[in-house]
This record gives C-alpha cells, structure tokens and sequence, in this order.
C-alpha cells in the first residue's frame, strides 16, 4: 500500500540536493573531464546515470511504500508455542501497549509520530556556446568555480554522512537488529551483565542469514529490495526457532 503524496520538505531538499549533483556532475565535470561525447565521457554518463537512478529509485520505494500497520485484531497469545519472544514494557513487565493507538504491539513495533500509527519493525540525498571562446573560458571560470565549491559543499558532509550510515545500517543488518532494538539491546546487556548472564539479541539467526532475512532470499534482489519476504510482521524468525529445531534432530 502507498503512503499518501504530500509535500515534505526534507524529501524536496533530498531530491533538490540529487538533482544538482546529478546535472553539475554530467554536464560539468565529466564533460570537462572526458568530454560528454568522448568515448570515456559516454561510458562514465552511462554508468553514472545507473546509479542515480538506482539510487532514486531505491529512494523512491524508501518514502512510498508503507511501513505497515499493527491489525486492529492483534492480540499477543502468551501461550503461543511457536512464538517464544514476547516483548514486555521496561516498568511493570505488563505487555506492550500503545496508548495512542489503543492496542497492543507486537514484537518489534513501536509507534511512529510522523505516521500517527504503530509500525511494525520500525527502523530511524548548460552549459552554452559563445562565439568567442576566449571570452568564455574567462567568463565561465568563475560560475565552474561556484558549481565546485557549491558540489564541495554538498557532497564532503552528504558523503561522510552517509558512509557512517552506511556503516552503521550494514551493522544493523547483519545483527538483524532495528536502530530502538540497539539502544534497548544495550541496556539489556547491562542488566544481563550484571546479574551474571550473557545477553543475546533474539533475532541474530547468524550474518547470512540476517542479510537474507532484511535484503531477501536471492541476491538478485539485494540491489533494489523488497519486503514481500518478510511476511505478516507480527512475528520474525528467532534465534529460538533454530535452538528448537536442532534439538528435535
């Protein structure tokens, strides 16, 4: 199901801030480079162009696809079997409960305050031709030179930005674990710590496994993933399924 269009202004940012990069490093620096009808120009447009638009597109699906809802029916079954985990609230160790939504939250859900509701496994960028080329080379240094310094300016802080992300969201991943489930995991070892146990994240089945659970089953759809692998998102696979199933061998 798709998210309703309305306007957002980080997203017109986000989309803005590609769109730039995308022109100045087309029709500025690689034909500046290589020339936009060179062989070597053709070949690095062409392989650029992919990305981008791999990389919208991912972007796209990102913001469009609904996160998903907690069903108005749902009700933890405490004496369900064949699902082990069942999340407590930190005070009281009563069940979860969202009292904006007035219902119960399954594993892995927490309320989101953007989309008003309970997500389920909530996770938290021509030139032209004059007569005179003398002139032009004088008059078109100084706007190349603002187009380097505006695409200095964007792309030093978006690219170390987003290599932390990266790195941090690849970590995640192969913890099999949301960003909430991180910070709460670290209190949890705390008090496992402490009282003398070892702590260990109920959804880690292993990295291959983690990566195949969050990206999908075929590498194939790890470049541009989906989510119709991962089912109702009322429950997940645990690290207690595969204890379970080595036991009955």
């Amino acid at each position: 199901m798709k998210r309703p269009l309305s306007f957002s202004l980080p997203v017109t940012v986000v989309v803005l801030a590609i769109l730039y990069i995308y022109l100045s490093t087309i029709f500025v620096f690689i034909d500046r480079w290589f020339g936009l009808m060179s062989s070597p120009g053709i070949m690095n447009a062409v392989v650029f162009t992919a990305l981008a638009l791999m990389s919208v597109f991912n972007y796209a699906i990102a913001i469009l696809t609904d996160p998903g809802r907690v069903p108005p029916s749902f009700m933890p079954d405490i004496e369900d079997s064949d699902n082990p985990v069942h999340e407590i609230k930190r005070k009281g160790g009563d069940l979860r409960f969202c009292q904006k939504c007035s219902h119960f939250k399954p594993p892995r859900a927490h309320h989101c305050r953007v989309c008003r509701r309970c997500v389920l496994r909530m996770v938290l960028l021509v030139g032209s031709l004059t007569v005179d080329p003398q002139k032009d080379e004088l008059q078109s240094g100084d706007s190349f030179r603002t187009i380097y310094v505006i695409s200095g300016l964007l792309l030093v802080p978006l690219s170390a930005a987003l290599g932390v992300l990266l790195g941090w969201h690849v970590y995640l991943i192969l913890q099999n674990k949301t960003t909430i489930e991180y910070h709460e995991g670290v209190r949890a070892m705390w008090l496992a710590e402490k009282g003398g146990h070892v702590y260990k994240h109920p959804y880690d089945v292993g990295a291959y496994e983690n990566l195949t659970t969050v990206l999908g089953p075929s590498i194939f759809c790890w470049v541009c993933p989906t989510s119709g692998h991962i089912g109702s998102g009322l429950r997940f696979r645990t690290a207690y399924d595969s204890m379970t199933g080595a036991s009955v061998r």
